[in-house]
């Protein structure tokens, strides 16, 4: 058997994770030279920060200038938590899920809220379930990218604008990569550490007009802690969409959230990032297409994540081996790129289909991603010689 020899090239940026994703190009430590540390939030310079944070973000994402930003504990989770806590319950619900975190959100409202009048619409990893059934006179959750199944919805026409319910949505590894349209969104929520880089404990959640009159005209039958709080006296608590954070925030960390936001208008705002998600994730599109042995996990080409790319191994001699089998191949390219300091936590997700999850978020230089391409296939054919050798 000829020796498998290791590509030359090397990618210069091995940080492939979905999560936290790899800091912007040029990133240093100098970089948060400026965060007030050992100050308050609440002091004059902590507020200034706070509110430039909030800002940038709404010139960014073209975020309507009537809709409200606010920066939350807790990373995305505790930002979806805090809406479907203080917004549910109000009318029926229609639940989305195909990938584990939006199954998540539907066991916490089944369970965890225990409301009973909600409808579940879900799908296997790698598909959408069928949008056309969803009733927007209901509450919808829904994630507008699958970070864990690398399927996303292709765009916000699904949604009426005359709806009477409220759209809350998860775009935690879509926002700063992906065009959502606001018009058709009532709650978004984020984290730093995705398409940015930033660092993580912190949430965005972002509310329309409609949501904010819907958290000022109904209570909620349950008690809400402290943290998931956003109204007094049957009015909005306008200083969390101000800067005036509920908890208290890492000064350290949203110094260098305001270093990524800065970053990402240098380069052209939206259309700058997504253009840098597009063209790497590109790279990876074209690779498979080119390679019969490995394949998008998302069935359909409209519905691919320029994110969270997910692939499965899809060689005949690795689908005839059992499940935990597939699993320790997957396993064993992963290991075998992170030692060589190719490709770190590139692993599928834990919940996931066994295969391959490479970020291609807007801080992956595409030279990078393309210097990564020839090492998958080494690692595949270093794992399938050793499973042919285990075999004789």
């Amino acid at each position: 058997m000829a020796d498998i020899v290791a590509p030359a090239a090397r990618p210069a940026n091995a940080h492939f994770s979905s999560g936290p994703c790899s800091k912007r190009p040029g990133w240093s430590l100098d970089a948060l030279a400026d965060a007030p540390l050992g100050r308050s939030h609440r002091a004059k310079v902590g507020k200034a920060k706070l509110k430039q944070a909030i800002d940038l973000t709404r010139e960014i994402l073209n975020v309507p200038a009537d809709y409200r930003i606010g920066i939350v504990p807790a990373s995305d989770t505790g930002a979806v938590e805090m809406a479907m806590w203080s917004l549910l319950g109000e009318r029926g619900i229609d639940m989305l899920a195909w990938e584990s975190f939006g199954a998540g959100w539907v066991t916490d409202v089944v369970k965890q809220l225990k409301l009973k009048d909600v409808r579940k619409f879900e799908a296997p990893y790698g598909e959408l379930p069928d949008l056309a059934q969803v009733d927007f006179d209901r509450d919808v959750v829904f994630t507008w990218n699958g970070t864990t199944s690398g399927v996303r919805v292709p765009n916000a026409d699904f949604i009426p604008a005359d709806r009477k319910g409220l759209t809350i949505c998860d775009a935690t590894s879509a926002a700063f990569a992906q065009d959502m349209d606001f018009s058709k969104l009532d709650v978004v929520t984020f984290s730093w550490q995705k398409v940015l880089g930033g660092e993580g404990g912190h949430g965005m959640l972002i509310l329309s007009p409609r949501a904010v009159e819907r958290l000022e005209s109904y209570v909620p039958a349950w008690p809400l802690p402290k943290i998931f709080r956003m109204t007094k006296g049957g009015k909005l608590i306008e200083g969390i969409f101000t800067g005036e954070t509920i908890n208290t925030p890492s000064m350290l960390c949203v110094e260098d959230y305001i270093d990524a936001l800065l970053w990402a208008k240098s380069i052209g705002g939206l259309t700058g990032l997504m253009a840098r998600a597009d063209a790497n994730a590109k790279v990876i599109f074209d690779f498979v297409a080119k390679n019969d042995w490995i394949a998008n996990l998302a069935k359909v080409e409209a519905t691919r994540s320029n994110t969270s790319v997910c692939l499965t191994i899809v060689d005949p001699a690795v689908l005839a081996l059992d499940a935990d089998a597939q699993a320790a191949f997957a396993k064993g390219m992963v290991n075998a790129l992170d030692k060589e300091g190719i490709a770190f936590d590139i692993g599928a997700y834990r919940d996931a289909p066994s295969g391959l999850r490479i970020w291609a978020g807007a801080t992956i230089e595409t030279a990078d991603m393309e210097a990564l391409m020839p090492w998958l296939t080494y690692a595949f054919e270093k794992q399938k010689a050793s499973l042919a050798k285990a075999a004789a």
